[in-house]
């Protein structure tokens, strides 16, 4: 368990992983192997693999590994009845069940544990219903984000929240982990989309959780904490959904701003202005060398910072014009009218993070802070850069203060590898603590996972952490549902 009043600190030897696999974890004893043929007697053999290469496959995802435990096997569930099967199988062995989606997590939630079983849901991909009077939909966790989306945009709505990942994470992912997105500025997280769910619980029986309605306040709100909980409460089977009206039209305006702080006060300015723009996203000058080099653009010719706002519904045109004379007035090298290269920027801004996997030479998180803290926090990240002689590259979604600093720098000769990784790893414990100083969440959307657990009881105190330790053992008494990580 991670240290509960200070950042536990990270040692050579746990930075220098190399993620080798736990062999011991790839051991079968005869009672896994009884196991595992219970398992299969109700699933179709395309539905469970056991072959190394599957299960080095579906072992982690996109999250910092520094250790892989190899699952006992990956199954593939196809259905409601697959999935009880699964957990009283589960259960009654006693055997630890990660569940998983499109494996695009980045805090290890979905990373295999010692002696577990890999619950892929990847296949309950159908769209059950989709009721354009109620603005609802019903889905299988396995649905694409952007497959429900196209399918909502033939009537006229749109599933609001939208991960970087949206063109293939799935809603049961984003559930799991509350996922945010560009667009929830103006229309929220993954949990203000969410209206009911259907949930196999650690024993096997099926829950049902919300209502239809867009209002309902009866008991507790059992929806709520189950978005966001990672899979370690109960595996979500069916999503309802509420869907949002397909903006009638839509402005996307640039701002080059010469230094970054400058346009992290222009994010200021713009609230001030109380315009409520739907996207509102800022990248650094790390982020638009990056882009340059990937791209062939040339966004560092125009501003060493780049804010990315986005209006629209029928109001979009005139709160443009506001934002525009607002960053303009701050200093900002405005777009005076749409544009397609705008709208070109906002799609390389969806792929300015997850262009490379974090590993041990680049360290990042997503870090929130209150609005009024984001010039402060930028320039402390600045700082820390800069006194640990480490790179810095920012992404944020400025709207509503999530920020994504990765430190990072070239890979080095070994004599000096030790050094610099210690360097990186002290400015992202330095950044977790000032950002939790000045009122932040150490995860702003990405979720806890396995990876966060160290920093976890710098913001949330013993008494607060027992209480979810309790909740977690009402649930799940046997602790079989993804252990390890979360809470």
């Amino acid at each position: 368990m991670a240290d509960e009043t200070a950042i536990s600190g990270t040692t050579e030897e746990s930075i220098r992983g190399r993620a080798a696999v736990d062999k011991a974890s790839a051991v079968r004893a005869p009672e896994d192997r009884d196991f595992v043929e219970q398992l299969g007697s109700g699933l179709a053999p395309s539905q469970l693999a056991e072959d190394e290469a599957t299960l080095t496959v579906y072992s982690a995802d996109q999250g910092p590994l520094l250790e892989r435990h190899l699952p006992l096997a990956v199954v593939w569930a196809e259905s409601v009845q697959d999935v009880q099967h699964i957990v009283r199988t589960c259960s009654a062995h006693r055997v630890p069940i990660v569940a998983r989606g499109a494996g695009t997590g980045v805090s290890g939630g979905a990373h295999a544990t010692r002696g577990c079983i890999v619950l892929s849901l990847e296949r309950m991909d159908r769209i059950l219903d989709l009721n354009p009077d109620d603005e609802t939909a019903v889905v299988e966790p396995g649905v694409i984000n952007a497959e429900l989306n196209a399918a909502a945009a033939a009537h006229g709505l749109m599933y609001a929240p939208d991960p970087a990942s949206y063109k293939m994470s799935t809603i049961g992912g984003n559930v799991a982990t509350n996922a945010g997105g560009l667009r929830c500025a103006k229309y929220g997280v993954t949990r203000d989309s969410v209206l009911a769910l259907d949930v196999v619980m650690a024993d096997g029986s099926l829950l049902h959780t919300g209502h239809q309605t867009f209002k309902g306040v009866a008991g507790y709100d059992l929806t709520a904490l189950m978005v966001g909980s990672e899979g370690t409460l109960g595996i979500v089977v069916g999503v309802t959904v509420r869907l949002k009206y397909l903006p009638h039209e839509v402005h996307t305006i640039a701002a080059f701003y010469q230094d970054f702080r400058s346009a992290a006060a222009g994010v200021l300015a713009v609230g001030k202005a109380r315009v409520q723009p739907a996207i509102m996203e800022l990248l650094d000058n790390g982020t638009l060398e990056q882009l340059d080099a990937l791209h062939g653009s040339d966004l560092q010719k125009r501003g060493k910072s780049l804010l990315l706002i986005q209006t629209d519904g029928f109001g979009a045109a005139a709160e443009a014009a506001v934002v525009r004379q607002v960053l303009a007035d701050g200093g900002a090298t405005v777009t005076m009218e749409a544009s397609a290269e705008a709208e070109m920027l906002v799609e390389l801004r969806r792929n300015s993070r997850g262009v490379e996997v974090d590993d041990e030479f680049r360290v990042g998180e997503d870090i929130a802070v209150p609005r009024s803290k984001l010039v402060e926090f930028v320039a402390s990240l600045e700082a820390m850069a800069v006194r640990h002689r480490v790179r810095l590259k920012v992404v944020a979604h400025a709207g509503d203060g999530n920020l994504h600093p990765t430190f990072w720098m070239d890979r080095v000769d070994d004599a000096t590898d030790a050094d610099a990784l210690v360097r990186l790893n002290a400015a992202l414990d330095e950044s977790i603590q000032v950002g939790l100083e000045m009122g932040g969440t150490i995860t702003g959307e990405h979720g806890v996972g396995q990876y966060k657990l160290r920093w976890l009881g710098l913001e949330q105190p013993e008494p607060v952490r027992e209480l979810q330790r309790r909740i977690k053992e009402l649930f799940d008494p046997a602790g079989i549902l993804n252990p390890g990580k979360a809470i």
